[in-house]
């Protein structure tokens, strides 16, 4: 494996013990804790000197202990080097409140909300959604995308997109295509439309969890990824695992391998954008021993 340094741009830190976490209640792989000695076991020896702490859809009411509660391991490991939290910015302009305390954090470097549950396709581009996103912005915090595109969300979040210019967006999963289905369009053609936005950036994570888990294999994930890839183009893609999501039909080292195939005939330059490059400059992750970036400060 060519595989020098890993930074993953998606790690899911949690014990639902201390926080309420309803939707994987009973979940036999993820009802449990997952800390970092957790994740340093699934990782397995590989070199993962930076990670990107995902917030984990705690229960409603929950999100900024969550967030606070990630904050305290990153002042214990170095290794944690960026938060995105949970707020809740379907609130329009009255999620200034919790951007208020969010930003207390030093970690914080974006913000996420879901989408992919959301029985309202337009969910994303309602006025107040987009008007929290823009605050998102102006703070100089990324927003995450989560969603689903064969419920129309993919389509959605070309719009919000264009209604956003000034904000740095990052697509988490691929946007979660079907791969199970094969079914690449609309997929395939509204990927190409939403890579024409300069200001996103595609998280190459979660597709095995979008296969038919007992029969997905190496061959069937590649077209999928080298579209990614095609579309974005190594200055905007960066490796996530999407731990210990990922854990419910593969090992850490297996996606890892998979990618690190898929990448053989790449330039040195490709390769580590892809694995650190990138990701280093959306979340402003300082390597070990370097200064952390400065928070830029947006607002008039």
């Amino acid at each position: 494996m060519a595989v020098e340094e890993i930074v993953d741009t998606h790690v899911h830190l949690y014990d639902p013990v201390r926080l309420p976490y309803g939707w994987m209640r009973g979940d036999p792989i993820l009802d449990r804790r997952h800390g970092l000695s957790e994740f340093e076991a699934a990782t397995g020896g590989l070199a993962v000197a930076q990670l990107v702490f995902v917030e984990v859809a705690v229960d409603p009411g929950h999100h900024l202990a969550e967030a606070e509660a990630v904050q305290r391991l990153a002042e214990r490991d170095p290794r944690l080097a960026a938060i995105v939290a949970r707020a809740p910015v379907e609130r329009g302009a009255a999620v200034e409140e919790d951007l208020d305390r969010l930003e207390r954090l030093p970690a914080l470097r974006g913000i996420r909300r879901l989408v992919q549950d959301e029985p309202d396709p337009d969910f994303c581009v309602q006025p107040d959604f987009v008007e929290g996103v823009r605050r998102v912005g102006a703070r100089g915090l990324v927003f995450e995308l989560c969603l689903k595109s064969a419920r129309g969300q993919l389509a959605r979040a070309i719009e919000l997109v264009r209604r956003c210019p000034e904000v740095r967006f990052v697509l988490d999963h691929l946007g979660k295509p079907p791969v199970a289905e094969g079914a690449f369009e609309p997929w395939k053609s509204q990927l190409r439309e939403l890579s024409r936005a300069p200001n996103v950036v595609c998280k190459i994570s979660g597709l095995i969890t979008e296969a038919d888990p007992r029969r997905w294999t190496r061959s069937q994930l590649r077209p999928w990824i080298e579209h990614a890839i095609a579309c974005f183009g190594f200055e905007r893609v960066m490796f996530g695992s999407d731990w210990p999501v990922s854990a419910r039909t593969h090992r850490y080292a297996t996606w890892v391998a998979i990618l690190d195939e898929l990448l053989a005939s790449c330039s040195a330059d490709e390769r580590a954008r892809f694995w650190g490059g990138t990701a280093r400059e959306v979340y402003r992750l300082a390597r070990t021993g370097e200064p952390t970036a400065r928070h830029p400060d947006t607002r008039a």
